[in-house]
Protein backbone atom coordinates (compact mmCIF):
# COMPACT_ATOMS: atom_id res chain seq x y z
CA UNK A 1 0.00 0.00 0.00
CA UNK A 2 2.64 2.96 0.89
CA UNK A 3 3.28 4.55 -2.61
CA UNK A 4 5.39 7.31 -3.49
CA UNK A 5 1.94 9.01 -4.28
CA UNK A 6 3.66 9.06 -7.88
CA UNK A 7 1.27 8.90 -11.23
CA UNK A 8 1.94 6.10 -13.06
CA UNK A 9 1.77 6.88 -16.83
CA UNK A 10 -1.14 5.07 -16.94
CA UNK A 11 -3.30 6.85 -14.96
CA UNK A 12 -2.48 10.34 -16.99
CA UNK A 13 -3.94 8.94 -19.78
CA UNK A 14 -7.56 8.70 -19.34
CA UNK A 15 -7.47 12.51 -17.95
CA UNK A 16 -5.30 13.55 -20.95
CA UNK A 17 -8.01 12.17 -22.89
CA UNK A 18 -10.84 13.97 -20.42
CA UNK A 19 -9.27 17.44 -21.20
CA UNK A 20 -9.08 16.97 -25.01
CA UNK A 21 -12.96 16.06 -24.64
CA UNK A 22 -13.68 19.07 -22.73
CA UNK A 23 -12.05 21.30 -24.80
CA UNK A 24 -13.47 20.06 -27.56
CA UNK A 25 -16.87 20.32 -25.83
CA UNK A 26 -15.81 24.12 -24.94
CA UNK A 27 -15.20 24.89 -28.73
CA UNK A 28 -18.13 23.32 -29.92
CA UNK A 29 -20.04 25.52 -27.20
CA UNK A 30 -18.26 28.22 -28.12
CA UNK A 31 -19.49 27.29 -31.93
CA UNK A 32 -22.73 26.85 -31.02
CA UNK A 33 -23.05 30.03 -29.34
CA UNK A 34 -21.47 31.82 -31.83
CA UNK A 35 -24.24 30.24 -34.53
CA UNK A 36 -27.00 31.44 -31.78
CA UNK A 37 -25.54 35.02 -31.79
CA UNK A 38 -25.13 35.21 -35.49
CA UNK A 39 -28.73 33.41 -36.26
CA UNK A 40 -30.24 36.10 -33.67
CA UNK A 41 -28.03 38.88 -35.83
CA UNK A 42 -29.44 37.57 -39.08
CA UNK A 43 -33.00 37.73 -37.28
CA UNK A 44 -32.67 40.88 -36.07
CA UNK A 45 -31.17 42.26 -39.41
CA UNK A 46 -34.35 40.66 -41.09
CA UNK A 47 -36.81 42.24 -38.86
CA UNK A 48 -34.73 45.63 -39.00
CA UNK A 49 -35.39 46.42 -42.79
CA UNK A 50 -38.29 44.45 -42.55
CA UNK A 51 -40.31 47.62 -40.09
CA UNK A 52 -39.52 50.39 -42.95
CA UNK A 53 -41.98 51.23 -45.50
CA UNK A 54 -39.71 54.37 -47.51
CA UNK A 55 -37.60 52.44 -50.06
CA UNK A 56 -34.22 55.34 -48.67
CA UNK A 57 -34.77 53.96 -45.58
CA UNK A 58 -35.31 50.23 -46.35
CA UNK A 59 -32.00 50.34 -48.86
CA UNK A 60 -29.62 52.02 -46.19
CA UNK A 61 -30.89 49.35 -43.55
CA UNK A 62 -30.02 46.24 -45.65
CA UNK A 63 -26.43 47.90 -46.42
CA UNK A 64 -25.93 48.55 -42.61
CA UNK A 65 -27.18 45.24 -41.48
CA UNK A 66 -25.03 43.32 -43.88
CA UNK A 67 -21.73 45.28 -42.39
CA UNK A 68 -22.49 43.86 -38.78
CA UNK A 69 -23.45 40.53 -39.94
CA UNK A 70 -20.02 39.56 -41.43
CA UNK A 71 -17.82 42.45 -39.36
CA UNK A 72 -17.40 44.34 -42.78
CA UNK A 73 -15.27 47.70 -42.44
CA UNK A 74 -17.28 48.36 -45.74
CA UNK A 75 -20.09 47.86 -47.63
CA UNK A 76 -22.33 49.03 -50.94
CA UNK A 77 -25.67 48.54 -51.86
CA UNK A 78 -25.83 48.94 -55.72
CA UNK A 79 -29.64 49.77 -57.80
CA UNK A 80 -29.54 48.36 -61.34
CA UNK A 81 -31.01 50.90 -63.67
CA UNK A 82 -32.90 49.57 -67.21
CA UNK A 83 -29.22 50.69 -68.51
CA UNK A 84 -28.13 47.78 -66.80
CA UNK A 85 -25.57 50.33 -65.35
CA UNK A 86 -25.75 50.89 -61.21
CA UNK A 87 -28.59 54.16 -61.26
CA UNK A 88 -28.07 54.50 -57.30
CA UNK A 89 -24.91 53.96 -55.42
CA UNK A 90 -25.25 53.69 -51.22
CA UNK A 91 -22.18 53.36 -49.33
CA UNK A 92 -20.87 52.54 -46.20
CA UNK A 93 -18.01 53.24 -44.05
CA UNK A 94 -16.53 55.54 -45.84
CA UNK A 95 -16.74 59.99 -44.41
CA UNK A 96 -18.47 62.28 -46.30
CA UNK A 97 -15.30 63.78 -46.75
CA UNK A 98 -13.49 60.82 -48.36
CA UNK A 99 -16.47 60.42 -50.52
CA UNK A 100 -15.84 63.80 -51.61
CA UNK A 101 -12.32 63.52 -52.61
CA UNK A 102 -13.17 60.50 -54.48
CA UNK A 103 -15.13 62.08 -56.75
CA UNK A 104 -18.50 60.29 -58.74
CA UNK A 105 -19.57 57.41 -57.51
CA UNK A 106 -19.23 54.07 -59.49
CA UNK A 107 -21.47 53.63 -62.65
CA UNK A 108 -21.17 49.76 -62.88
CA UNK A 109 -17.74 49.15 -64.69
CA UNK A 110 -15.35 46.72 -63.89
CA UNK A 111 -15.89 43.99 -60.79
CA UNK A 112 -19.06 45.68 -59.64
CA UNK A 113 -20.55 44.88 -63.24
CA UNK A 114 -19.10 41.68 -62.68
CA UNK A 115 -21.86 41.01 -60.40
CA UNK A 116 -24.56 42.71 -63.35
CA UNK A 117 -23.55 40.63 -65.72
CA UNK A 118 -23.33 37.71 -63.58
CA UNK A 119 -25.84 37.46 -60.48
CA UNK A 120 -24.20 35.06 -58.19
CA UNK A 121 -22.20 35.24 -55.08
CA UNK A 122 -18.68 36.36 -55.15
CA UNK A 123 -15.97 35.75 -52.86
CA UNK A 124 -12.48 36.94 -53.24
CA UNK A 125 -9.30 36.79 -51.08
CA UNK A 126 -8.31 39.93 -53.30
CA UNK A 127 -10.64 41.61 -55.46
CA UNK A 128 -7.34 43.50 -57.22
CA UNK A 129 -6.81 39.77 -58.15
CA UNK A 130 -9.60 38.77 -60.30
CA UNK A 131 -9.50 39.64 -64.45
CA UNK A 132 -12.39 42.46 -63.91
CA UNK A 133 -10.90 44.69 -61.44
CA UNK A 134 -8.94 47.73 -62.84
CA UNK A 135 -7.57 49.18 -59.13
CA UNK A 136 -9.35 52.45 -57.26
CA UNK A 137 -9.57 55.75 -58.05
CA UNK A 138 -7.29 58.12 -55.77
CA UNK A 139 -8.15 58.68 -52.48
CA UNK A 140 -10.05 55.01 -52.40
CA UNK A 141 -8.82 53.59 -49.01
CA UNK A 142 -7.60 50.04 -49.72
CA UNK A 143 -9.77 47.06 -49.89
CA UNK A 144 -9.03 43.48 -50.75
CA UNK A 145 -11.63 40.74 -49.68
CA UNK A 146 -14.67 40.61 -50.83
CA UNK A 147 -17.97 39.53 -50.80
CA UNK A 148 -21.03 40.23 -53.38
CA UNK A 149 -24.58 38.95 -53.09
CA UNK A 150 -27.46 39.91 -55.78
CA UNK A 151 -30.74 41.06 -54.10
CA UNK A 152 -33.85 39.43 -56.15
CA UNK A 153 -37.12 41.19 -56.25
CA UNK A 154 -38.87 37.94 -57.11
CA UNK A 155 -37.18 37.01 -60.47
CA UNK A 156 -35.45 40.50 -61.46
CA UNK A 157 -32.28 41.63 -59.94
CA UNK A 158 -32.84 44.53 -58.37
CA UNK A 159 -29.46 45.44 -57.22
CA UNK A 160 -26.28 43.72 -55.57
CA UNK A 161 -24.66 44.03 -51.80
CA UNK A 162 -21.08 44.86 -51.92
CA UNK A 163 -18.93 44.11 -48.77
CA UNK A 164 -14.82 44.35 -48.18
CA UNK A 165 -12.08 44.15 -45.74
CA UNK A 166 -13.13 41.46 -43.76
CA UNK A 167 -11.76 42.94 -39.88
CA UNK A 168 -8.81 41.27 -38.73
CA UNK A 169 -7.40 40.72 -42.09
CA UNK A 170 -9.56 37.17 -42.60
CA UNK A 171 -11.46 36.47 -45.84
CA UNK A 172 -15.10 36.22 -45.83
CA UNK A 173 -15.94 32.75 -45.51
CA UNK A 174 -18.86 30.43 -46.90
CA UNK A 175 -20.90 31.14 -43.68
CA UNK A 176 -20.67 34.99 -44.18
CA UNK A 177 -22.18 34.20 -47.59
CA UNK A 178 -24.97 31.89 -46.81
CA UNK A 179 -26.01 34.86 -43.94
CA UNK A 180 -26.06 37.89 -46.52
CA UNK A 181 -26.98 35.40 -48.78
CA UNK A 182 -30.35 34.73 -46.15
CA UNK A 183 -30.49 38.57 -45.51
CA UNK A 184 -30.81 39.28 -49.31
CA UNK A 185 -33.92 37.10 -49.81
CA UNK A 186 -35.38 38.90 -46.90
CA UNK A 187 -34.15 42.42 -48.56
CA UNK A 188 -35.70 41.97 -51.80
CA UNK A 189 -39.04 41.16 -50.29
CA UNK A 190 -38.76 44.52 -47.77
CA UNK A 191 -37.67 46.29 -51.07
CA UNK A 192 -40.85 44.76 -52.69
CA UNK A 193 -42.76 45.88 -49.50
CA UNK A 194 -41.16 49.07 -49.93
CA UNK A 195 -41.64 49.60 -53.66
CA UNK A 196 -45.72 48.71 -53.49
CA UNK A 197 -46.26 50.98 -50.62
CA UNK A 198 -44.45 53.78 -52.56
CA UNK A 199 -46.39 53.40 -55.69
CA UNK A 200 -49.75 53.12 -53.87
CA UNK A 201 -48.83 56.42 -51.76
CA UNK A 202 -47.63 58.26 -55.58
CA UNK A 203 -51.15 56.70 -57.39
CA UNK A 204 -53.28 57.75 -54.29
CA UNK A 205 -51.20 62.04 -54.79
CA UNK A 206 -52.08 61.97 -58.34
CA UNK A 207 -55.89 61.00 -58.15
CA UNK A 208 -55.93 63.87 -55.58
CA UNK A 209 -54.85 66.15 -57.87
CA UNK A 210 -56.92 64.84 -60.62
CA UNK A 211 -59.71 65.22 -58.25
CA UNK A 212 -58.99 68.94 -56.89
CA UNK A 213 -58.22 69.75 -60.58
CA UNK A 214 -61.60 68.91 -62.03
CA UNK A 215 -63.52 70.57 -59.22
CA UNK A 216 -61.58 73.91 -60.13
CA UNK A 217 -62.27 73.49 -62.99
CA UNK A 218 -66.00 72.52 -62.78
CA UNK A 219 -65.86 75.56 -60.64
CA UNK A 220 -65.86 78.35 -62.83
CA UNK A 221 -62.21 78.90 -61.67
CA UNK A 222 -59.73 80.94 -64.15
CA UNK A 223 -58.56 78.36 -66.37
CA UNK A 224 -54.83 79.88 -66.37
CA UNK A 225 -54.68 79.59 -62.74
CA UNK A 226 -55.84 76.30 -62.43
CA UNK A 227 -53.21 74.58 -64.83
CA UNK A 228 -50.26 76.43 -63.29
CA UNK A 229 -51.93 74.85 -59.76
CA UNK A 230 -51.85 71.68 -61.97
CA UNK A 231 -48.16 71.84 -62.72
CA UNK A 232 -47.20 72.92 -59.35
CA UNK A 233 -48.88 69.46 -58.12
CA UNK A 234 -46.97 67.69 -60.96
CA UNK A 235 -43.56 68.85 -60.48
CA UNK A 236 -43.91 68.20 -56.89
CA UNK A 237 -45.43 64.58 -56.96
CA UNK A 238 -42.95 63.59 -59.88
CA UNK A 239 -40.11 64.99 -58.10
CA UNK A 240 -39.19 67.50 -60.90
CA UNK A 241 -37.32 70.38 -60.82
CA UNK A 242 -39.15 72.15 -63.96
CA UNK A 243 -42.94 71.44 -65.20
CA UNK A 244 -44.34 73.18 -68.27
CA UNK A 245 -47.55 72.89 -69.84
CA UNK A 246 -47.88 73.63 -73.99
CA UNK A 247 -51.48 74.99 -75.18
CA UNK A 248 -51.84 73.09 -78.83
CA UNK A 249 -54.48 73.89 -81.71
CA UNK A 250 -55.87 71.41 -83.70
CA UNK A 251 -53.81 72.69 -86.52
CA UNK A 252 -50.89 71.89 -84.47
CA UNK A 253 -49.91 75.28 -83.53
CA UNK A 254 -48.71 76.72 -79.98
CA UNK A 255 -50.85 79.22 -79.18
CA UNK A 256 -48.91 79.52 -75.52
CA UNK A 257 -47.21 77.96 -72.53
CA UNK A 258 -47.63 77.99 -68.95
CA UNK A 259 -44.50 77.07 -66.41
CA UNK A 260 -43.56 76.52 -63.31
CA UNK A 261 -40.45 75.63 -61.24
CA UNK A 262 -36.88 76.15 -62.42
CA UNK A 263 -36.07 78.38 -65.31
CA UNK A 264 -39.84 78.61 -65.74
CA UNK A 265 -39.19 81.84 -67.39
CA UNK A 266 -38.01 80.66 -70.73
CA UNK A 267 -40.64 78.01 -71.73
CA UNK A 268 -43.30 80.73 -70.62
CA UNK A 269 -46.15 82.60 -72.89
CA UNK A 270 -43.88 80.37 -75.72
CA UNK A 271 -46.05 80.43 -79.10
CA UNK A 272 -44.82 78.76 -82.66
CA UNK A 273 -46.47 78.52 -85.52
CA UNK A 274 -45.76 74.05 -85.31
CA UNK A 275 -44.53 71.75 -82.77
CA UNK A 276 -42.18 70.52 -85.12
CA UNK A 277 -38.75 70.47 -83.36
CA UNK A 278 -39.90 70.88 -80.15
CA UNK A 279 -40.34 68.22 -77.63
CA UNK A 280 -43.70 68.95 -77.77
CA UNK A 281 -43.57 67.75 -81.21
CA UNK A 282 -41.83 64.50 -80.59
CA UNK A 283 -44.41 63.56 -77.72
CA UNK A 284 -47.14 64.35 -80.56
CA UNK A 285 -45.64 61.76 -83.19
CA UNK A 286 -45.65 58.97 -80.98
CA UNK A 287 -48.92 59.85 -78.96
CA UNK A 288 -48.16 58.42 -75.70
CA UNK A 289 -45.54 59.24 -73.05
CA UNK A 290 -42.15 60.33 -73.95
CA UNK A 291 -39.37 59.75 -71.95
CA UNK A 292 -35.72 61.59 -72.23
CA UNK A 293 -32.43 60.56 -70.58
CA UNK A 294 -31.01 64.41 -71.76
CA UNK A 295 -33.65 66.72 -72.65
CA UNK A 296 -31.06 69.34 -72.87
CA UNK A 297 -28.51 67.21 -75.78
CA UNK A 298 -31.61 65.73 -77.50
CA UNK A 299 -31.07 65.91 -81.38
CA UNK A 300 -34.84 66.00 -82.07
CA UNK A 301 -35.10 69.34 -79.95
CA UNK A 302 -33.91 71.91 -82.91
CA UNK A 303 -36.18 75.05 -81.79
CA UNK A 304 -34.49 77.52 -79.37
CA UNK A 305 -32.71 74.27 -77.44
CA UNK A 306 -31.31 76.73 -75.14
CA UNK A 307 -34.46 76.68 -73.04
CA UNK A 308 -33.50 73.14 -71.70
CA UNK A 309 -29.50 74.16 -71.04
CA UNK A 310 -28.84 72.44 -67.43
CA UNK A 311 -31.33 69.85 -67.57
CA UNK A 312 -31.05 66.11 -68.19
CA UNK A 313 -34.06 63.34 -67.55
CA UNK A 314 -37.74 64.56 -68.58
CA UNK A 315 -40.78 62.97 -69.46
CA UNK A 316 -44.43 64.45 -71.28
CA UNK A 317 -47.21 63.05 -71.92
CA UNK A 318 -50.34 63.85 -74.00
CA UNK A 319 -52.80 66.01 -72.73
CA UNK A 320 -56.24 65.56 -74.58
CA UNK A 321 -59.12 63.29 -75.86
CA UNK A 322 -60.03 61.71 -79.11
CA UNK A 323 -62.28 64.56 -79.51
CA UNK A 324 -59.69 67.22 -78.50
CA UNK A 325 -56.20 67.71 -78.15
CA UNK A 326 -55.44 70.03 -75.01
CA UNK A 327 -51.84 70.24 -75.12
CA UNK A 328 -48.64 68.61 -73.97
CA UNK A 329 -47.36 68.18 -70.17
CA UNK A 330 -43.53 68.21 -69.78
CA UNK A 331 -41.64 67.67 -66.57
CA UNK A 332 -38.08 67.90 -65.89
CA UNK A 333 -35.11 67.66 -63.55
CA UNK A 334 -31.76 69.45 -63.78
CA UNK A 335 -29.01 67.36 -65.37
CA UNK A 336 -27.12 64.78 -63.09
CA UNK A 337 -30.86 63.73 -61.54
CA UNK A 338 -32.34 60.33 -61.68
CA UNK A 339 -34.34 59.22 -64.44
CA UNK A 340 -38.15 59.13 -65.02
CA UNK A 341 -39.16 55.51 -64.58
CA UNK A 342 -41.10 53.05 -62.57
CA UNK A 343 -43.76 53.85 -60.57
CA UNK A 344 -43.41 58.14 -60.36
CA UNK A 345 -44.36 58.04 -63.94
CA UNK A 346 -47.02 55.16 -64.40
CA UNK A 347 -49.77 56.93 -63.17
CA UNK A 348 -49.18 60.14 -65.39
CA UNK A 349 -50.92 59.38 -68.46
CA UNK A 350 -53.94 58.90 -66.16
CA UNK A 351 -53.69 61.78 -64.58
CA UNK A 352 -53.04 63.80 -68.05
CA UNK A 353 -55.94 62.12 -69.24
CA UNK A 354 -58.57 63.23 -66.23
CA UNK A 355 -56.82 66.63 -66.51
CA UNK A 356 -57.92 66.64 -70.57
CA UNK A 357 -61.20 65.24 -69.71
CA UNK A 358 -61.90 67.89 -66.70
CA UNK A 359 -60.67 70.62 -69.47
CA UNK A 360 -63.25 69.15 -71.96
CA UNK A 361 -66.26 69.10 -69.14
CA UNK A 362 -65.46 73.28 -68.30
CA UNK A 363 -65.16 74.31 -71.76
CA UNK A 364 -68.84 72.34 -72.64
CA UNK A 365 -69.82 74.27 -69.19
CA UNK A 366 -68.53 77.68 -70.47
CA UNK A 367 -70.24 76.61 -74.35
CA UNK A 368 -73.88 75.86 -72.06
CA UNK A 369 -73.23 79.47 -69.94
CA UNK A 370 -72.46 81.65 -73.50
CA UNK A 371 -75.61 80.03 -75.26
CA UNK A 372 -77.67 81.28 -72.12
CA UNK A 373 -75.61 84.77 -72.41
CA UNK A 374 -75.76 84.84 -76.08
CA UNK A 375 -79.88 84.10 -75.92
CA UNK A 376 -79.81 87.22 -73.11
CA UNK A 377 -78.13 89.16 -75.80
CA UNK A 378 -80.17 88.75 -78.69
CA UNK A 379 -83.20 89.47 -75.99
CA UNK A 380 -81.34 93.42 -75.62
CA UNK A 381 -80.75 93.17 -78.79
CA UNK A 382 -84.15 92.91 -79.81
CA UNK A 383 -85.89 95.18 -76.85
CA UNK A 384 -82.58 98.08 -78.02
CA UNK A 385 -83.51 97.65 -81.92
CA UNK A 386 -87.45 97.74 -81.28
CA UNK A 387 -87.62 100.27 -78.64
CA UNK A 388 -84.80 102.33 -77.94
CA UNK A 389 -84.04 102.93 -81.51
CA UNK A 390 -87.38 103.54 -82.47
CA UNK A 391 -87.38 106.18 -79.92
CA UNK A 392 -84.65 108.08 -80.67
CA UNK A 393 -85.27 107.94 -84.74
CA UNK A 394 -88.97 109.49 -83.96
CA UNK A 395 -87.28 112.13 -81.25
CA UNK A 396 -84.96 113.11 -83.77
CA UNK A 397 -87.40 113.52 -86.15
CA UNK A 398 -89.05 115.48 -84.03
CA UNK A 399 -86.52 117.57 -83.67
CA UNK A 400 -85.77 117.99 -87.48
CA UNK A 401 -89.08 119.47 -88.04
CA UNK A 402 -89.34 121.54 -85.39
CA UNK A 403 -86.05 122.83 -86.57
CA UNK A 404 -87.70 125.15 -89.38
CA UNK A 405 -89.99 127.01 -86.15
CA UNK A 406 -86.59 128.42 -84.67
CA UNK A 407 -85.72 131.27 -85.76
CA UNK A 408 -82.79 132.12 -83.05
CA UNK A 409 -79.70 131.20 -84.49
CA UNK A 410 -77.93 130.05 -81.36
CA UNK A 411 -80.95 128.12 -80.69
CA UNK A 412 -81.07 126.64 -84.00
CA UNK A 413 -77.66 125.65 -83.81
CA UNK A 414 -77.60 123.74 -80.61
CA UNK A 415 -80.71 121.85 -82.05
CA UNK A 416 -78.63 120.63 -84.68
CA UNK A 417 -76.02 119.92 -82.46
CA UNK A 418 -78.74 117.84 -80.16
CA UNK A 419 -79.94 116.17 -83.74
CA UNK A 420 -76.29 115.20 -84.93
CA UNK A 421 -75.43 113.54 -80.99
CA UNK A 422 -78.83 111.60 -81.46
CA UNK A 423 -77.65 110.30 -84.57
CA UNK A 424 -74.37 109.42 -83.07
CA UNK A 425 -75.73 108.03 -80.33
CA UNK A 426 -78.15 105.42 -82.78
CA UNK A 427 -75.09 104.66 -84.43
CA UNK A 428 -73.42 103.37 -80.86
CA UNK A 429 -76.32 101.30 -80.52
CA UNK A 430 -76.58 99.93 -83.94
CA UNK A 431 -73.13 98.77 -83.58
CA UNK A 432 -73.74 97.69 -80.01
CA UNK A 433 -76.93 95.87 -80.94
CA UNK A 434 -74.76 93.91 -83.87
CA UNK A 435 -71.76 93.29 -81.36
CA UNK A 436 -74.42 91.58 -78.93
CA UNK A 437 -75.75 89.36 -82.05
CA UNK A 438 -72.26 88.32 -83.00
CA UNK A 439 -72.69 84.77 -83.15
CA UNK A 440 -69.98 82.50 -84.65
CA UNK A 441 -71.47 79.64 -86.91
CA UNK A 442 -69.38 76.22 -86.58
CA UNK A 443 -66.87 76.74 -89.33
CA UNK A 444 -67.11 80.27 -90.58
CA UNK A 445 -63.45 82.14 -89.68
CA UNK A 446 -64.19 84.42 -86.76
CA UNK A 447 -65.38 88.06 -87.37
CA UNK A 448 -62.74 90.61 -85.84
CA UNK A 449 -64.16 91.06 -82.57
CA UNK A 450 -63.77 87.75 -81.41
CA UNK A 451 -60.11 87.43 -83.11
CA UNK A 452 -59.08 90.76 -80.69
CA UNK A 453 -60.31 89.48 -77.47
CA UNK A 454 -58.27 86.06 -78.53
CA UNK A 455 -55.60 88.52 -79.03
CA UNK A 456 -55.73 90.51 -75.62
CA UNK A 457 -57.10 87.11 -73.71
CA UNK A 458 -53.60 85.18 -74.79
CA UNK A 459 -51.46 88.46 -73.80
CA UNK A 460 -52.99 88.13 -70.05
CA UNK A 461 -50.81 84.90 -69.17
CA UNK A 462 -47.43 86.87 -70.09
CA UNK A 463 -48.61 90.25 -68.57
CA UNK A 464 -49.66 88.86 -65.74
CA UNK A 465 -52.81 90.60 -65.48
CA UNK A 466 -56.23 91.25 -68.22
CA UNK A 467 -55.95 94.00 -70.21
CA UNK A 468 -58.32 96.24 -70.30
CA UNK A 469 -60.20 96.02 -73.70
CA UNK A 470 -62.79 98.65 -75.30
CA UNK A 471 -64.00 98.43 -79.32
CA UNK A 472 -66.35 101.06 -80.82
CA UNK A 473 -68.09 100.87 -84.01
CA UNK A 474 -69.33 98.39 -86.48
CA UNK A 475 -65.61 96.81 -87.19
CA UNK A 476 -67.24 93.52 -88.05
CA UNK A 477 -68.78 94.87 -90.97
CA UNK A 478 -66.81 98.17 -92.00
CA UNK A 479 -63.30 96.35 -91.50
CA UNK A 480 -62.50 94.53 -94.77
CA UNK A 481 -60.13 91.14 -93.99
CA UNK A 482 -56.93 92.56 -94.77
CA UNK A 483 -57.45 95.95 -92.16
CA UNK A 484 -58.60 93.30 -90.18
CA UNK A 485 -55.46 91.02 -90.16
CA UNK A 486 -53.13 94.17 -89.81
CA UNK A 487 -55.05 95.03 -86.66
CA UNK A 488 -54.43 91.43 -85.04
CA UNK A 489 -50.58 91.63 -85.71
CA UNK A 490 -50.89 95.68 -84.40
CA UNK A 491 -52.49 93.98 -81.41
CA UNK A 492 -50.32 91.58 -80.88
CA UNK A 493 -46.85 93.62 -81.19
CA UNK A 494 -48.24 96.40 -79.06
CA UNK A 495 -49.04 94.08 -76.07
CA UNK A 496 -45.60 92.22 -76.59
CA UNK A 497 -43.80 95.41 -76.63
CA UNK A 498 -45.51 96.13 -73.17
CA UNK A 499 -45.08 92.73 -71.47
CA UNK A 500 -40.93 92.68 -72.84
CA UNK A 501 -40.39 96.53 -72.11
CA UNK A 502 -42.78 98.45 -69.80
CA UNK A 503 -42.84 96.74 -66.61
CA UNK A 504 -46.39 98.32 -66.54
CA UNK A 505 -49.44 96.99 -64.08
CA UNK A 506 -52.12 97.93 -66.13
CA UNK A 507 -52.42 98.34 -69.92
CA UNK A 508 -55.64 99.13 -72.31
CA UNK A 509 -56.30 98.34 -75.92
CA UNK A 510 -59.11 100.21 -77.93
CA UNK A 511 -60.01 99.39 -81.44
CA UNK A 512 -62.54 102.09 -82.86
CA UNK A 513 -63.89 102.51 -86.47
CA UNK A 514 -65.52 105.92 -86.80
CA UNK A 515 -65.75 108.56 -89.35
CA UNK A 516 -64.19 106.38 -92.28
CA UNK A 517 -61.11 105.67 -90.30
CA UNK A 518 -59.47 102.66 -88.00
CA UNK A 519 -58.00 103.48 -84.90
CA UNK A 520 -55.90 101.24 -82.65
CA UNK A 521 -54.73 102.84 -79.43
CA UNK A 522 -52.51 100.58 -76.50
CA UNK A 523 -51.69 102.45 -73.50
CA UNK A 524 -49.90 101.29 -70.76
CA UNK A 525 -48.97 102.32 -67.03
CA UNK A 526 -45.31 101.40 -67.21
CA UNK A 527 -41.49 103.17 -67.76
CA UNK A 528 -42.39 105.09 -70.60
CA UNK A 529 -40.76 104.80 -74.01
CA UNK A 530 -36.88 105.68 -73.85
CA UNK A 531 -35.89 108.43 -75.82
CA UNK A 532 -34.98 107.60 -79.43
CA UNK A 533 -36.35 103.88 -78.96
CA UNK A 534 -37.49 102.81 -82.65
CA UNK A 535 -36.72 98.74 -82.47
CA UNK A 536 -38.06 96.71 -85.07
CA UNK A 537 -41.18 95.92 -83.93
CA UNK A 538 -42.44 99.23 -83.78
CA UNK A 539 -40.93 100.24 -87.65
CA UNK A 540 -42.80 97.14 -88.60
CA UNK A 541 -46.29 98.82 -87.29
CA UNK A 542 -45.14 102.18 -89.08
CA UNK A 543 -44.87 100.55 -92.51
CA UNK A 544 -48.23 98.61 -92.05
CA UNK A 545 -49.79 102.21 -91.75
CA UNK A 546 -47.64 103.43 -94.50
CA UNK A 547 -49.02 100.58 -96.79
CA UNK A 548 -52.80 101.60 -95.66
CA UNK A 549 -52.11 105.25 -96.07
CA UNK A 550 -52.26 105.79 -92.63
CA UNK A 551 -49.89 106.65 -89.69
CA UNK A 552 -48.08 105.38 -86.26
CA UNK A 553 -47.72 107.56 -83.66
CA UNK A 554 -45.63 106.46 -79.93
CA UNK A 555 -45.30 108.79 -77.38
CA UNK A 556 -45.88 109.45 -73.14
CA UNK A 557 -49.35 109.48 -72.18
CA UNK A 558 -50.68 112.89 -71.30
CA UNK A 559 -50.01 112.25 -67.09
CA UNK A 560 -46.21 112.81 -67.01
CA UNK A 561 -44.14 109.59 -66.34
CA UNK A 562 -47.25 107.64 -66.54
CA UNK A 563 -46.21 104.85 -69.26
CA UNK A 564 -46.69 104.80 -72.93
CA UNK A 565 -49.66 105.31 -75.78
CA UNK A 566 -49.42 104.03 -79.27
CA UNK A 567 -51.89 104.98 -81.73
CA UNK A 568 -52.59 103.43 -85.00
CA UNK A 569 -54.41 105.17 -87.84
CA UNK A 570 -55.63 103.71 -91.06
CA UNK A 571 -58.09 105.11 -93.28
CA UNK A 572 -61.26 102.54 -93.99
CA UNK A 573 -61.53 101.65 -97.69
CA UNK A 574 -64.83 103.15 -99.81
CA UNK A 575 -67.77 101.93 -99.14
CA UNK A 576 -66.98 100.90 -95.61
CA UNK A 577 -67.60 103.82 -93.91
CA UNK A 578 -69.03 104.32 -90.75
CA UNK A 579 -71.67 106.24 -91.62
Amino acid sequence: MGGDGRETPRARLPRLRLDELLDELQGRIDEARGTRDRLNGLLEAVMSVGRELALPQVLRGIVEAAVVLVDAEYGALGVIGDDQKLAEFLPIGISDDVRERIGDLPSGHGLLGELIRHPEPLRLSELSEHATSYGFPPHHPPMHSFLGVPIRVRDDVFGNLYLTEKRGGADFDAEDEAVVSTLAVAAGIAIENARLYEEGRLRQRWLAASSDLTSALLSGSAEPEVLEGMLARAVDIAGADLGVFHLVEPDGELSGSLAHGEGAEAHRGMALPSTRGTLAGVTLAVDGLVTVADVGNDPRITVRPERWEGFGPAVAVIVGTKEKLSGVLILARLRGGPLFAGPEIAALPGFAGQAALALELAERRRAAEQVSLLEDRDRIARDLHDLAIQRLFATGMTLQSARRFVEHPEAAERLGRAIDDLDSTIKIIRSTIFGLREHEPAGDAPGLRTRVVRAVDTAASALGFPPALRMEGLIDTDVPQDVADQVIAVVVEALSNITRHAEAEEAEVSVVADDGFLTVTAADDGVGLPEGARGSGLRNLAERAERLGGTLTVGARPAPGSGTVLEWRVPLPAGHGCA
